[in-house]
């Protein structure tokens, strides 16, 4: 699998993390969003640290802001959702200026953002420095099932392929005066999507048909091993061990 492909997940940099080897990283990353989910909610003195924890190693990549500001836009479900759930919530109110809130609900809330945000900003800084192919050579290290290997590998060499196909079928509406601008278009969006699952599955037997014929036997080829050295996994750890504590200090207490 070239490196050109899923480029624009991965931006090319120096920085220590960008040196650590992918299994590491991705160990700690797990580590570190299970670490600060299980933070109590009301601790959000200690989810906002952790969020500083977050933002500095991915300052510390020393990525363009204009690589990362566009990733967040990830979480605008949850923001959303934060946003709504102090009015919908039960149990106790509380006034905010002119608005009354569910207090649970504003609890939940804040926790849901700072929790989300969080998760987003380390997701950023793995994605920045590991290269999709890295990604594929790390879950087989880390003995993930080889089927969830091939899906991982085939989504990060195709997603391109995918997405230029359906650039080229807007510019072929857009050519012929297409317009989406009310529910009547909801058809031709439609059959534009069914079209685009028609042509990614037949794309996708063509290749499997091409594999097996050059022996093709189920698995991916193990290349280069990865490996870390102590001083490494205490880095990539590092921020994972910091939540942990922090959660367990919390939850002491609450």
């Amino acid at each position: 699998m070239g490196s050109g492909h899923g480029s624009h997940l991965h931006v090319e940099g120096a920085s220590r993390l960008h040196q650590v080897p992918a299994h590491a990283k991705l160990v700690g990353l797990v580590a570190f969003v299970l670490a600060v989910v299980s933070v109590p909610n009301g601790a959000h003195a200690v989810l906002g640290a952790l969020l500083l924890l977050a933002v500095g190693v991915l300052v510390s990549t020393r990525v363009a802001p204009r690589h990362v500001l566009p990733r967040l836009a990830v979480e605008t479900p949850f923001a959303v959702f934060a946003l709504v759930l102090p009015f919908v919530a039960v149990g106790p109110r509380v006034d905010i200026g002119p608005l009354t809130v569910s207090q649970t609900g504003l609890t939940a809330a804040l926790a849901l953002l700072l929790k989300g945000t969080t998760g987003v900003v380390a997701a950023i800084a793995f994605a920045v420095t590991t290269r999709p192919r890295d990604l594929v050579r790390a879950l087989q290290h880390l003995k993930v099932p080889d089927p969830l290997v091939l899906i991982a590998s085939f989504m990060v060499r195709y997603v391109d392929v995918v997405g230029d196909q359906l650039r080229r079928m807007r510019v072929a509406r857009l050519s012929r005066g297409f317009s989406a601008r009310s529910v009547r278009s909801w058809p031709v969006l439609a059959a534009g999507t069914g079209a685009l699952f028609i042509r990614s599955y037949e794309r996708g037997e063509r290749v499997h048909l091409a594999m097996v014929s050059r022996g093709w036997s189920g698995r991916m080829p193990v290349t280069d091993p990865l490996a870390a050295g102590p001083g490494t996994w205490a880095l990539a750890l590092l921020p994972a061990l910091v939540a942990a504590a922090s959660s367990v200090g919390a939850r002491m207490a609450a």
